[in-house]
């Protein structure tokens, strides 16, 4: 039987904190508009920023559909399963905000992922993600599996790009600078990555 939080906190924020994959699901105004949903991962990469608020790194992909929808409409549903230990499901469904490297806010958000090097991975924005709604449900149907440890493939590609050369490699891909439905994706070229910040007061968490 679901259940319904007030707040991200206690035992529900341990096992969200204690996941190694979780996904994100977006999709724009239109009807007939295409339903983006993508695996997050990377140790480190994710954080609670408040009772209310969580947040990820977005890094560099093919594609930047999260961003687009982002952009045009703010809605989004993040989910979590156990495929280890008693089975459980967690959505948060809320309002997401893609706080791109140039906003004032995120040096300070960027110093809230202190166990994870962003620079080889190609960072792109922070995604804060304000909760509406959060449920669990009984996950009685995912399967057990193992998690042995990160790729280390996604660090070693973009390792080798700097902000100029990973913009170039943007401006290539068809659906990074515009979504697969024509919305407004990352805004290219990227700003520099500012040096991480103590959060300053106010902030989240």
């Amino acid at each position: 039987m679901g259940k319904t939080y007030e707040r991200i906190d206690g035992r529900l924020r341990a096992f969200i904190e204690a996941q190694p994959l979780f996904f994100t699901a977006t999709a724009p105004l239109s009807g007939d508009g295409t339903v983006n949903l993508s695996p997050k991962g990377l140790t480190g990469s994710f954080a609670v920023l408040d009772e209310h608020t969580v947040a990820y790194l977005d890094f560099a992909g093919s594609n930047a559909e999260t961003i687009a929808h982002l952009r045009e409409n703010g809605r989004i549903t993040l989910m979590w399963c156990a495929f280890q230990g008693p089975p459980n499901i967690v959505r948060v469904h809320g309002r997401g905000e893609a706080v791109l490297r140039d906003d004032p806010r995120f040096a300070a958000l960027l110093a809230r992922f202190p166990d994870i090097d962003p620079d080889p991975h190609g960072l792109r924005a922070v995604i804060v993600v304000t909760a509406d709604l959060v449920r669990d449900s009984c996950g009685y149907a995912v399967p057990h599996m193992t998690y042995d440890d990160d790729r280390e493939l996604h660090g070693k590609r973009f390792a080798r790009e700097d902000d100029a050369s990973l913009s170039a490699y943007f401006a290539k891909k068809d659906h990074i600078a515009t979504s697969i439905d024509g919305l407004p994706g990352l805004p290219l070229p990227l700003p520099p990555v500012p040096a991480p910040a103590h959060p300053a007061p106010g902030t989240p968490g």
